[in-house]
Order: structure tokens, then sequence, then C-alpha cells
């Protein structure tokens, strides 16, 4: 006489559940089970049930999902919202960019030395070939398109209008998917390029503070790095 979990094992094998999946999607991604970036496919499934492997009877719906291309592990779809490694280190450089241009905007790029300090501090987030002479140009376009002579003139509007703007939605993105200490990495790059010429100006200290908001910095850590950053030996 069979057991009873012997008859139970029968049972499961003349009929079960089976989900029958259909790709309605694909791309790339950041695969959480292989730690890189992976081909995906997006997936939605319809259950039925099954008799000797034959569906029979429907039993709704699951997913969407999206399973990896390498290792076929099935994700939620908020697996998408995480950038590859590729976008990520394009938005880490992007940021960094517009942290320069945002910071010479409001202190003016008469000065060498910040200019020479944004430009390596953007080679070295990625921008290889950046020079000074295409950041103090890039600043002039920047200043006329908000409608004043000069860079300088433009730092009393930077953060309330277009420059503060540009800041938001290059660093609101960023921010979720760096550690802390990475969101006050930006912030300090932006800090030694203000202090290169010497002490922060207020116009300065408007556009560092709406980078700490938009790093979601809050505004103690923000004070206070700053002020480590000032004290710091150049």
């Amino acid at each position: 006489m069979r057991s009873a979990l012997g008859q139970r094992a029968i049972k499961l094998r003349i009929c079960g559940i089976r989900t029958i999946w259909d790709a309605v999607g694909d791309g790339e991604f950041f695969c959480p089970g292989c730690g890189g970036d992976r081909n995906y496919r997006r997936l939605t499934g319809r259950r039925r049930f099954t008799v000797l492997g034959a569906p029979v009877l429907r039993r709704g719906t699951v997913g969407p999902v999206v399973e990896c291309a390498a290792c076929r592990t099935h994700f939620g779809t908020d697996a998408l919202d995480h950038p590859t490694t590729t976008r990520f280190s394009t938005m880490l450089r992007d940021a960094v960019h517009i942290v320069a241009l945002g910071i010479l905007a409001a202190g003016g790029t008469a000065s060498r030395t910040a200019l020479e300090t944004a430009a390596a501090t953007v080679r070295g987030a990625g921008f290889d070939d950046c020079t000074e002479d295409q950041l103090s140009t890039v600043v002039e376009v920047l200043a006329a398109d908000i409608g004043h002579g000069s860079a300088f003139d433009a730092a009393a509007e930077a953060c309330g209008a277009a420059l503060a703007i540009e800041l938001h939605e290059a660093l609101e993105p960023l921010a979720p998917h760096l550690a802390p200490g990475g969101r006050e990495s930006i912030l300090l790059q932006g800090a030694r390029i203000a202090l290169a010429d010497g002490p922060y100006s207020q116009a300065e200290r408007e556009v560092l503070t709406t980078v700490g908001a938009a790093l979601q910095l809050c505004p103690d850590d923000t004070a206070r790095l700053l002020a480590a950053a000032a004290r710091t030996p150049s």
C-alpha cells in the first residue's frame, strides 16, 4: 500500500498549476543576481490548471516580471529602476559637469585657477577632453540664455532659474543610487572649485546649497561639509 505522501506526489504529477510566460519587451538592465549589466526579457504570465501536463482551466495572470537572460532569475519590474553600469557612469559624469558649470557661473570665469580646477575635476569624472576654454564658453552661453551680459551678472539668478533646474535634473535621479559618501563627494568637488580662487561668494554658496538639496543631503550636513572644505588647506 502506498503511503499518503506517495499518493500525494502522484496526484501532484497528474494535476497542478503551470505558468505560461509571454515576452512583451526586452532591453538591458543591472541584474541584482549577477551583479552586472545583462540583457532581460519583460514577461507576463498566464496561470493554468493542468491535468497530465495539459492546460485545462485558467487561474488568472501573474507578473509582469523581468527575467535575466544570463541567470534566468525573475525580478520585479522595479529592478529596471536601477541604472546599468554604463548609464550610471554617464549620470555621474554629467552630474560633476553641471556642478562645475554651476560654480563657474556663480563665481565668474575670470579666475584661471577656478577654471583649471573645474576642468581637472570634469576630466576626472570622465570628460577626458574637457578644457578651461570649453567650460568658459559653455558658461558664457548659459549666461546669455538667462539673459545677462556676463556669467558673473547671471549669478543672482543662477540658482533660481535655468541653472537650478539643470542641477536638479542631473542630480536628483542620481542621488538614490549613491551611498552617502558618494553624494558628499560630488558636493565637495563643487566646493573645491569654488574655493580655488578664495572664500565662497554668496552666489557660490547658493549654488552649493542647491547641489546639496538635489543630492538629498540635509541642510545641516551640507553646511558642515562646506565649512570643513573651507578649513582644509588647498
